[in-house]
């Protein structure tokens, strides 16, 4: 799994992919560093105790923003399965498409205001006027002259207005981008069409991003952004996530337009391993040596299948315990497992699987696992709708 499940909120389950605590290292390193250099007098406990606390709330804003997409959608009928966050912000992974433009307006809209709102709060409250005089939102002159507290709810307030704006950016799968689409949407009554539009125009932004952060590597300076390798960096790789979630939400748009609806029973995989729960981590390695650590298991307890394990859980677990430990203890329950159903469409398994950088996927038939679903396989058959001689 490329995710680990952090708990359940209002009936919603939040996972947390393993490539945001990069970013989590990142900004609390960032921040200690800068707020040694703002306040000399903090000792470095104070400022790493300060610099992880900041990161701590940074991360409670970004879900923040996910909670209010996913509790308005399920307010409007439209079913959360979860929130993914991940490197570049999050994802409420809702189980359908709103039924109307102007349902996807407002399940979109709220993200943003959320994180405006969250901002401004914690700029009154962490600096009020000073702000205003400073004309500024996180000079240090303005921080240097805050309690630590203060300082944090400052620099967290210019973050979430940062985070508002920023995903206005008019590029799927940003907030901005969906907006765009709703009301092009609204304007053609073809949701297809208007898809198609709103990623041609997410990878048009893309590439002048992808672009931008290459001169900037290169020394050249652009208002706002300045002229740092490491911001140039930031760009391409924003660019290059903003392009590849644009050509796989096009390549997507193409099969709906030229397929009847293809359902998962007919690519999923019914041959999948299984091993008994009660198996001890040492005869499970033993058995399964020559595997890839992508290499996945169906874990049963009689007939019935209970969870998933991979290769890669039984290698990393403690060597010492292999004897006492079972597969059962260290498998993914059922409950906590992502699926897609046997009669779900296929775009929109692709898309779970997408949103989630997932390699497989279990399927689900009469609330019992009947398959697997690999990402290769769902590859192909994106390759044979894409090509343009069909």
């Amino acid at each position: 799994m490329n995710y680990f499940r952090l708990g359940r909120i209002f009936g919603i389950n939040v996972h947390v992919n393993w490539s945001w605590l990069i970013i989590f290292g990142l900004v609390a390193w960032s921040l200690s560093l800068t707020f040694g250099q703002i306040h000399h007098e903090w000792p470095v406990n104070l400022r790493w105790g300060m610099a992880m606390l900041a990161a701590i709330l940074f991360f409670i804003s970004v879900l923040a923003h996910e909670l209010a997409h996913s509790l308005v959608a399920m307010a409007r009928g439209v079913p959360v399965s979860n929130i993914t966050l991940f490197m570049f912000g999050g994802v409420s992974n809702m189980l359908q498409e709103p039924s109307s433009p102007a349902e996807e307006f407002v399940i979109t809209i709220v993200g943003p205001l959320t994180s405006l709102f969250l901002g401004g709060v914690c700029l009154v409250v962490g600096a009020g006027g000073m702000v205003i005089e400073a004309g500024s939102l996180t000079t240090p002159a303005v921080l240097s002259q805050l309690a630590p507290i203060n300082v944090i709810l400052t620099w967290l307030g210019s973050v979430n207005i940062m985070i508002g704006f920023f995903n206005m950016i008019p590029a799927l799968p940003l907030d901005g981008g969906r907006i765009i689409r709703s009301l092009i949407w609204a304007i053609s009554n073809d949701i297809r069409r208007s898809t198609r539009w709103t990623t041609w125009l997410g990878q048009g932004i893309a590439w002048i991003m992808i672009l931008s952060g290459v001169v900037t590597v290169f020394g050249v300076k652009f208002p706002l952004l300045g002229g740092s390798i490491l911001n140039g960096i930031w760009l391409i790789l924003i660019g290059a996530f903003l392009n590849n979630a644009a050509v796989t939400a096009d390549r997507q748009t193409l099969i709906e337009e030229k397929q009847t609806i293809v359902q998962v029973r007919s690519i999923m995989q019914t041959r999948v391993p299984i091993i008994s729960s009660d198996t001890s981590l040492g005869d499970a390695l033993i058995r399964n040596l020559s595997q890839p650590d992508g290499h996945t298991m169906f874990v049963t307890d009689g007939q019935d299948v209970v969870g998933m394990v991979a290769m890669q859980d039984v290698k990393k677990s403690f060597s010492g315990q292999w004897a006492m430990t079972t597969v059962g203890d260290i498998m993914t329950p059922v409950a906590d497992l992502l699926y897609v159903t046997a009669d779900e469409d296929i775009t929109e398994a692709f898309e779970r699987l997408q949103k989630f950088d997932m390699r497989h996927i279990p399927v689900m038939f009469n609330n019992r696992i009947v398959g697997l679903l690999h990402r290769k396989d769902v590859h192909q058959l994106l390759q044979l709708y894409s090509d343009p001689g069909l």
